[in-house]
């Protein structure tokens, strides 16, 4: 089963410095239809305007995953990291029992564009964590790359939570299958360009939510930057 999320239907903020998509339910965007899928809380993705940013703000209980996409990012908390996220870097934070942070865009002049993803952990009241690495555009060249597994299998980063975050960048005409657990599910996220999964269009923006499906087709019709998360299926 492949149930479309088209971009045109993501709940948006405009904050004049910020500009945000919202895949799933959050702060003033309330859908009853996607609150979350399996695990998958949030992919939110955010433009933040030169100068500006998030001051210091509370998270518990969440594996909270930002990928840069253009741009640069700094990050500070209460655990004690101070550090800049550029593109093609992940930071994951395990907030576990409650920390502080804040989100600042250092650059005069450039936006950054980055997807902040949340995932709910497998335990509650961990003691939080931080991790960031940099994964280089040759490993997702027509192929998923990994970066954060519960394992920190093949040099990803570990995350406290039955899921895996792959991305891939394939480009026009291209084609990649991906090999998926019937028990499992799967959500493909386009981040940029046009693809079709399994025959059904998806464009810059549009996502798919994925149950009982083994084999996943991707046919690229134009270069595309695509995000697809494996999940454990929630309990019914």
């Amino acid at each position: 089963m492949i149930l479309l999320r088209p971009s045109a239907e993501r709940g948006s903020a405009g904050h004049g410095w910020l500009q945000s998509r919202f895949s799933f339910s959050f702060a003033g965007y309330h859908d009853p239809a996607h609150i979350r899928f399996h695990g998958l809380r949030v992919i939110n993705e955010d433009r933040v305007a030169a100068g500006r940013g998030f001051d210091m703000h509370p998270h518990r209980d969440m594996e909270i995953l930002t990928w840069v996409r253009q741009g640069r990012l700094e990050h500070a908390d209460t655990i004690g990291n101070r550090r800049t996220i550029e593109a093609d870097e992940l930071q994951v934070m395990s907030a576990g029992s409650g920390l502080l942070h804040s989100e600042y865009n250092p650059s005069a002049t450039e936006p950054v564009h980055f997807l902040q993803i949340w995932i709910e952990p497998a335990l509650r009241g961990i003691e939080p964590g931080y991790s960031q690495a940099r994964f280089a555009p040759d490993g997702r060249r027509g192929r998923f790359q990994l970066l954060a597994s519960a394992e920190g299998a093949e040099g990803s980063l570990s995350i406290q939570a039955d899921a895996r975050f792959f991305v891939a960048d394939l480009s026009t005409g291209e084609q990649l299958r991906f090999g998926a657990d019937s028990d499992r599910g799967q959500y493909l996220h386009v981040a940029q360009g046009k693809i079709q999964l399994n025959g059904i269009p998806l464009d810059t923006g549009d996502a798919a939510k994925i149950e009982a499906e083994t084999d996943l087709h991707l046919t690229a019709g134009e270069d595309s930057h695509l995000l697809l998360f494996d999940l454990k299926a929630a309990s019914r």
